[in-house]
């Protein structure tokens, strides 16, 4: 795991690397131990690199690298886990002259000589974000892999052309010239993160998952932008063919390989590696797998919260004796927890909001104490169906589009208008059983969602939180009422998922893990993101995805060949602490002092008095309005560090 950066400049050539050594600078914490820099001062080509050595810790590690005939150049961030059977593939044909190590850096180069890049790309097994210098053709490569584990920011700034893992290595330069795009900042307010390939700053792009990018023509401007893998794509149909005819116990097989598989692969390491647990299905099926095949009690890692609720310390500690693995867990307060909030834009350097960022960070920091790298049950929800929502959105979709949209639109408001706490006071008369299931918050929720005109306005709507046409960004253009990689199925499930897998996995939920690990250089590796592993589950059929109401039925049927399942039969808690209450308690004079008003009114990027009037409902109970706050206050807080 390393951090990147590079600059094609027609410019000074000397500023040019001074630059790329200042990026390089702000991107230690990805790499710090090893640093290098080569230059191409005929094309105006600077490539830059932070090195966290994983395997190969040898000099012959060193990047950037440079291929045998010395026609590529390049930095690499990740890991290419198959590159030992690439490494024999090579071999077999001849392809390769004498190695000089056994990074797999090296074998990248030598695919790339030897088969192309695009070729190189869709044979890598891997998570990685790679910039390639080609001599030949006189032309940059951007790739990044499929799912996207691993960042990269790319863009034209004042006539060159800038790349970077973190966007605050292009701002640590190029800041005095940035302007923070106010679409990009409504999408933020929307759904807590940015999604690709927007950035927070005008002119700056992520990369997408699954695509290469070429910049290329006689002054390097032209860039050719193409996808080379996507979610659900042929691979998956065929495969699907494939599965027609094998029954439960065939499918959970081929489940249970595929995972030993690609965890075998990610278990590789020249540095000590350990697993995150909360003794959930996801990670708990991972270490299960790791125990399986190692010789040696794997090292866990977990944090736990006083706050009833919020707590899954317990859980993890019995799966993990279980197992018989190497057990870490360390209790948090809230101080502790809120502690860390003011380094959070820093570590997440452009707005982030998914508030779980907080016991990310803090397992992160347990976690480097002991081991170098960690693999995690990352994907799990999105891949095998294990998120209520999904059943919950089909469901209420079904219902309500067979109605008119007028009496959909008249039972909304007759719903919305009573608050949710009088809700809650008019539900204490049902069972405990219902009242955990139907609150005022979620009737409120329905409420809104039922006006929605398909599917997909209903499922990105439940996903968001400021809505578009609350106007909360002043000067914001008009947002599409859906995200445009929403892709239309017969199965409604199988289209959220999709979607989830394609913007909400790769902008929220892998940033979250890559910047909370990165922070303090460790290594996470999620095998069940292993691109073999999404392209079987996409192709299951429903029946082995959601039983009797309980999403993920194929992966507990894996689980319960390792562990006994009651030791994993519970409702789903996710990895999350009580930011409602925090709000109104220990973070209340924080928060007070980044939404004043006044302050507000000042920058001129948000309408001061929707956020008051929202912070008033919440603090006086009225609503529990936390995920729209956070989301103000993520960027308030990322805004002011700015300045510092």
């Amino acid at each position: 795991m390393c951090g990147i950066a590079g600059l094609l400049t027609r410019k000074s050539i000397d500023n040019a690397v001074g630059h790329v050594e200042n990026m390089l600078g702000v991107l230690a914490h990805r790499g710090p131990d090893d640093s290098g820099v080569w230059v191409d001062a005929q094309h105006g080509v600077v490539l830059g690199h932070r090195r966290l050595a994983i395997l190969d810790l040898s000099p012959a590690g060193h990047q950037p690298m440079a291929s045998r005939g010395e026609r590529y150049h390049v930095v690499y961030n990740g890991e290419i886990y198959n590159f030992e059977m690439l490494r024999k593939a090579l071999d077999s044909a001849g392809k390769t002259p004498t190695w000089r190590g056994h990074s797999d850096t090296e074998v990248l180069l030598a695919a790339f000589e030897a088969w192309g890049i695009d070729a190189t790309l869709r044979q890598l097994v891997g998570m990685f974000a790679v910039a390639v210098w080609d001599r030949a053709e006189r032309e940059l490569v951007l790739a990044r892999d499929r799912v996207g584990e691993k960042p990269l920011y790319y863009g034209f700034v004042g006539g060159s052309f800038v790349f970077a893992s973190e966007q605050k290595a292009i701002r640590a330069v190029f800041g005095k010239v940035l302007e923070i795009d106010r679409d990009a900042l409504s999408e933020f307010m929307r759904f807590g993160y940015v999604p690709a390939p927007q950035s927070i700053y005008r002119g700056i792009s992520k990369l997408p998952p699954g695509h290469r990018l070429r910049l290329r023509g006689p002054d390097l401007q032209q860039i050719e932008l193409q996808a080379y893998w996507e979610v659900s794509g042929v691979s998956q149909g065929a495969l699907r063919s494939q599965l027609t005819h094998c029954d439960d116990e065939q499918l959970i097989d081929r489940v249970d390989q595929a995972l030993r598989e690609a965890v075998q692969l990610q278990m590789v390491s020249d540095v000590p590696l350990g697993a995150f647990l909360s003794g959930g299905v996801d990670s708990s099926t991972i270490v299960a797998l790791m125990q399986a095949q190692s010789s040696q009690p794997v090292r866990t890692f977990t944090i736990g919260f006083n706050e009833d609720g919020f707590n899954e310390a317990p859980y993890a500690k019995a799966v993990a004796k279980y197992l018989g693995t190497d057990h870490t867990e360390m209790y948090v307060s809230a101080d502790i927890a809120a502690g860390i909030i003011p380094e959070l834009p820093h570590i997440y350097d452009e707005p982030f909001a998914d508030s779980s960022q907080i016991p990310t960070t803090l397992v992160s920091r347990l976690t480097r104490q002991h081991v170098t790298v960690s693999l995690s049950g990352d994907g799990g929800d999105e891949l095998f169906a294990g998120y209520p929502r999904y059943q919950i959105t089909e469901s209420l979709w079904r219902r309500v589009s067979r109605q008119p949209k007028a009496l959909r639109q008249s039972v909304s408001a007759m719903l919305s208008c009573l608050p949710a706490r009088d809700w809650d006071r008019m539900l204490k008369v049902l069972p405990a059983s219902l009242r955990s299931r139907v609150n005022g918050r979620r009737i409120h929720r329905a409420a809104q969602l039922m006006t929605s005109s398909t599917l997909a306005e209903m499922y990105v709507r439940l996903m968001s939180q400021w809505q578009p046409e609350d106007g909360i960004v002043l000067g914001a253009g008009s947002q599409g009422i859906f995200a445009s990689n929403w892709r239309n199925d017969d199965d409604l499930i199988q289209a959220m998922r999709r979607w989830d897998v394609s913007q909400h996995l790769p902008d929220d939920l892998l940033v979250k893990v890559d910047r909370a690990t990165m922070s303090v250089s460790l290594e996470a590796r999620a095998p069940m993101l292993d691109h073999r592993v999404v392209d079987l589950a996409f192709a299951l059929p429903r029946r082995v995805l959601v039983r009797d109401g309980v999403g993920k039925w194929v992966l507990r049927r894996v689980l319960d060949r390792y562990v006994p399942r009651e030791l994993i039969d519970r409702p789903k808690a996710g990895f999350s602490v009580p930011l409602a209450q925090w709000l109104r308690g220990p973070l209340r004079a924080w928060a007070e002092s980044l939404l004043d008003p006044a302050v507000l009114n000042m920058q001129g990027f948000l309408d001061a008095k929707k956020v008051t009037e929202m912070w008033r409902q919440h603090v006086n109970g009225l609503y529990d309005r936390s995920l729209f706050l956070w989301n103000v206050l993520m960027f308030q807080a990322w805004l002011a560090a700015q300045d510092n």
